[in-house]
């Protein structure tokens, strides 16, 4: 059953009613050769199975048999309903079990068939009768009643049943490459919704910096320049220009640091290493680096590194009442491995916003991040990062 190529030359068009009738009918006469190889197989190898010296070869050779069953159970799967599985390799208790559970379906679904085929042959009985005006209008209806009740029932088995087949089929092939492929739209329009609210998010805290930062010091450095201007002390006039001047420093610096936060320009230039340098440099508390990758990284890599690593550092120095932090960016084939460790108090909630943008940054590029962070701390932040 594995590393059989199943889908290849199916349509992946969604299959018709009558393909899918056509399949559970077929699962009827696949499910009588199942049972057919139950009771050849166990008159055979019944007595290997029960000794304990040859129990392990007999099962073996009984798997090997209800394999080759399964992959004819898969192709069905794959010709009627269009279910196209991805390679797996299912244990011989999972091959047992399916074919197992598949024969007792399939025959259970043959019987529901076979009350159809009565019922019909009935119905026309029936219809015939009352053609031939043999029949009163009280047998006519109670006829009719029950026949529709059977009718009903009948239906509802062979739905039951189909779903059964689906849900036996799924367990053990498998999620389909159907699902697959709807999981993966649902994954990838949920992460493109929390980039867009992560981007807004961080829009907003720029023009937040900006608005009580930036322009509050350029209010007061106008307002100095302003009162030099009318001062008619020199002594005056240069103190002010003197607090000016070093007002428009401070208005600099913090610029700088905006400008960081939104992209750092040494990503471009000198790359991620020297671009953590500077998240060291700015760093309050002790903070040791530890990088080891080889060759060079997607710049999409490189800027989720960054901010990840720069939103955990300012989260751990602003919060965390750490008296040193750890950082290890270490590239392991095609993934990009990152640990930022502090030595706070810990209790950092992973639903918070700085987070939040962290596992957005992270789940649009398809990564994982974990945040560890019991009470008492320490606080560990794990990213690993597709490369390829």
């Amino acid at each position: 059953m594995e590393g059989e190529p199943v889908g290849t030359d199916i349509d992946r068009r969604p299959p018709t009613r009558l393909l899918r009738g056509a399949g559970v009918l077929i699962s009827c006469f696949t499910a009588l050769l199942g049972l057919l190889y139950f009771v050849l197989a166990g008159a055979v190898l019944g007595a290997f199975l029960l000794w304990p010296r040859t129990r392990g070869r007999a099962h073996a050779l009984l798997a090997a048999g209800a394999r080759r069953l399964t992959a004819l159970e898969r192709r069905r799967r794959s010709v009627f309903f269009h279910d196209s599985f991805p390679e797996h390799h299912a244990s011989d208790q999972q091959v047992l079990r399916y074919l197992a559970s598949r024969t007792y379906a399939g025959l259970l679904c043959g019987i529901v068939v076979g009350l159809l085929v009565v019922g019909v042959i009935l119905a026309g009985l029936l219809a015939a009768g009352v053609a031939r005006s043999t029949l009163t209008w009280q047998e006519l209806l109670s006829q009719v009643v029950l026949g529709g009740v059977l009718l009903f029932l009948d239906v509802q088995g062979l739905l039951s049943l189909a779903a059964l087949d689906t849900r036996l089929a799924r367990e053990c092939f498998g999620p389909s490459e159907r699902e697959l492929l709807e999981r993966r739209i649902n994954e990838l329009a949920a992460s493109r919704a929390a980039v867009v609210q992560a981007v807004d998010t961080e829009r907003r805290r720029v023009e937040r910096d900006l608005h009580d930062g930036v322009q509050q010091r350029l209010v007061a450095l106008a307002m100095l320049l302003g009162r030099a201007r009318r001062s008619k002390a020199p002594e005056q006039a240069d103190a002010l220009l003197e607090q000016a001047h070093k007002e428009s420093q401070e208005v600099l610096t913090e610029l700088r640091e905006v400008a960081w936060r939104v992209y750092p320009s040494a990503l471009d230039n000198l790359g991620l290493h020297e671009a953590l340098g500077g998240v060291s440099e700015r760093c309050g508390i002790p903070l040791r680096i530890e990088y080891d990758v080889s060759g060079p990284l997607p710049p999409s890599v490189e800027t989720a590194a960054y901010f990840i690593v720069s939103e955990a550092v300012t989260n751990a120095a602003k919060h965390s009442s750490a008296e040193d932090i750890f950082v290890s960016v270490k590239g392991h084939d095609t993934r990009l491995a990152i640990l930022v460790r502090d030595s706070g108090v810990g209790g950092a909630d992973p639903a918070g916003s700085g987070l939040t943008g962290l596992h957005s940054r992270v789940a649009a590029l398809d990564g994982r991040l974990n945040v560890h962070s019991p009470s008492g701390g320490p606080t560990t932040i794990t990213a690993e990062l597709p490369c390829a």
